[in-house]
Protein backbone atom coordinates (compact mmCIF):
# COMPACT_ATOMS: atom_id res chain seq x y z
CA UNK A 1 0.00 0.00 0.00
CA UNK A 2 1.66 3.53 -1.10
CA UNK A 3 1.43 6.63 0.96
CA UNK A 4 -1.89 8.26 -0.99
CA UNK A 5 -3.86 5.20 -0.36
CA UNK A 6 -6.24 5.16 2.66
CA UNK A 7 -6.66 1.83 4.79
CA UNK A 8 -10.14 0.42 4.74
CA UNK A 9 -12.58 1.94 7.37
CA UNK A 10 -11.80 0.04 10.31
CA UNK A 11 -15.18 1.39 12.28
CA UNK A 12 -17.21 -0.53 9.72
CA UNK A 13 -15.88 -3.92 10.78
CA UNK A 14 -15.46 -3.12 13.94
CA UNK A 15 -18.53 -2.00 15.66
CA UNK A 16 -21.27 -3.25 17.90
CA UNK A 17 -25.08 -2.95 16.35
CA UNK A 18 -25.84 -0.73 18.67
CA UNK A 19 -22.59 1.57 18.17
CA UNK A 20 -22.86 5.15 16.92
CA UNK A 21 -20.92 7.34 15.09
CA UNK A 22 -21.03 10.83 15.93
CA UNK A 23 -19.57 11.81 12.46
CA UNK A 24 -22.89 12.48 10.78
CA UNK A 25 -22.20 10.84 7.97
CA UNK A 26 -24.10 7.92 9.20
CA UNK A 27 -27.84 9.17 9.37
CA UNK A 28 -29.26 6.40 7.20
CA UNK A 29 -26.96 3.65 8.78
CA UNK A 30 -28.26 4.89 12.04
CA UNK A 31 -32.10 4.76 11.34
CA UNK A 32 -31.68 1.10 10.06
CA UNK A 33 -30.07 -0.14 13.56
CA UNK A 34 -33.24 1.03 14.89
CA UNK A 35 -35.25 -0.64 11.95
CA UNK A 36 -33.58 -3.83 12.81
CA UNK A 37 -34.17 -3.22 16.61
CA UNK A 38 -37.83 -2.69 15.93
CA UNK A 39 -37.98 -6.17 14.25
CA UNK A 40 -36.37 -8.11 16.53
CA UNK A 41 -38.33 -6.59 19.60
CA UNK A 42 -41.55 -6.92 17.65
CA UNK A 43 -40.61 -10.64 16.62
CA UNK A 44 -39.54 -11.07 20.23
CA UNK A 45 -43.13 -9.93 21.43
CA UNK A 46 -44.93 -12.00 18.79
CA UNK A 47 -42.99 -15.14 19.82
CA UNK A 48 -43.61 -14.31 23.28
CA UNK A 49 -47.36 -14.31 22.54
CA UNK A 50 -47.07 -17.13 20.20
CA UNK A 51 -45.40 -19.52 22.81
CA UNK A 52 -47.93 -18.86 25.71
CA UNK A 53 -51.23 -19.33 23.65
CA UNK A 54 -50.08 -22.33 21.51
CA UNK A 55 -48.91 -26.23 22.67
CA UNK A 56 -45.58 -25.82 20.66
CA UNK A 57 -43.76 -25.69 23.76
CA UNK A 58 -44.09 -28.33 27.12
CA UNK A 59 -46.88 -26.50 29.12
CA UNK A 60 -44.52 -26.44 32.48
CA UNK A 61 -41.51 -25.57 30.50
CA UNK A 62 -43.28 -22.01 28.82
CA UNK A 63 -42.19 -19.75 31.56
CA UNK A 64 -38.42 -20.55 30.97
CA UNK A 65 -39.36 -19.73 27.38
CA UNK A 66 -41.08 -16.22 27.97
CA UNK A 67 -38.31 -15.43 30.61
CA UNK A 68 -35.53 -16.32 27.54
CA UNK A 69 -37.38 -14.68 25.20
CA UNK A 70 -38.11 -11.59 28.22
CA UNK A 71 -33.97 -11.23 28.23
CA UNK A 72 -33.65 -11.71 24.70
CA UNK A 73 -35.93 -8.47 24.54
CA UNK A 74 -33.92 -6.99 27.14
CA UNK A 75 -30.68 -7.14 25.21
CA UNK A 76 -32.26 -5.78 21.82
CA UNK A 77 -33.49 -2.70 23.51
CA UNK A 78 -29.97 -1.95 25.88
CA UNK A 79 -28.17 -2.55 22.13
CA UNK A 80 -30.17 -0.95 19.60
CA UNK A 81 -32.50 1.79 21.20
CA UNK A 82 -30.58 2.88 24.83
CA UNK A 83 -26.54 2.08 22.76
CA UNK A 84 -25.18 0.19 25.61
CA UNK A 85 -21.97 -1.45 24.02
CA UNK A 86 -18.87 -2.08 25.18
CA UNK A 87 -17.17 0.66 23.87
CA UNK A 88 -14.55 2.76 26.48
CA UNK A 89 -17.04 5.39 25.82
CA UNK A 90 -20.26 3.61 27.35
CA UNK A 91 -18.90 3.36 31.24
CA UNK A 92 -20.73 6.00 32.52
CA UNK A 93 -24.37 4.45 30.36
CA UNK A 94 -23.47 1.46 31.84
CA UNK A 95 -22.79 2.68 35.36
CA UNK A 96 -25.74 4.72 35.14
CA UNK A 97 -27.76 1.49 33.80
CA UNK A 98 -26.39 -0.41 36.90
CA UNK A 99 -27.61 1.80 39.56
CA UNK A 100 -30.98 2.07 38.55
CA UNK A 101 -31.17 -1.60 38.18
CA UNK A 102 -29.86 -1.67 41.85
CA UNK A 103 -32.43 1.13 43.02
CA UNK A 104 -35.09 -1.13 41.80
CA UNK A 105 -33.68 -3.96 43.34
CA UNK A 106 -33.47 -2.51 46.55
CA UNK A 107 -36.99 -0.96 46.44
CA UNK A 108 -38.66 -3.75 45.41
CA UNK A 109 -37.12 -6.28 47.75
CA UNK A 110 -37.60 -3.81 50.36
CA UNK A 111 -41.74 -3.94 49.66
CA UNK A 112 -41.78 -7.78 49.49
CA UNK A 113 -39.76 -8.16 52.71
CA UNK A 114 -42.30 -5.43 54.47
CA UNK A 115 -45.31 -6.72 53.27
CA UNK A 116 -44.76 -10.11 53.72
CA UNK A 117 -43.46 -9.53 57.69
CA UNK A 118 -46.87 -7.51 58.05
CA UNK A 119 -48.89 -10.26 59.12
CA UNK A 120 -46.78 -11.49 61.99
CA UNK A 121 -46.06 -7.97 63.29
CA UNK A 122 -50.23 -6.91 63.18
CA UNK A 123 -52.58 -7.40 65.78
CA UNK A 124 -55.05 -10.32 65.27
CA UNK A 125 -58.61 -8.97 63.74
CA UNK A 126 -60.60 -9.80 67.44
CA UNK A 127 -58.36 -7.65 69.12
CA UNK A 128 -58.07 -4.54 66.57
CA UNK A 129 -62.46 -5.04 66.69
CA UNK A 130 -62.62 -5.21 70.09
CA UNK A 131 -60.67 -1.61 70.24
CA UNK A 132 -63.06 -0.11 67.99
CA UNK A 133 -65.98 -0.78 70.29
Amino acid sequence: MSENEHPPHTEDFDSAPGDEHLDGAGVANGTWGYVIGLGLAAGLTAASFYFAGSKAIWAPAIPAALITLAIAQMGVHLVFFLHITTGPDNVNNVMALAFGVLIVLVLMTGSLWIMAHLNQNMMPMDQIMQMQR
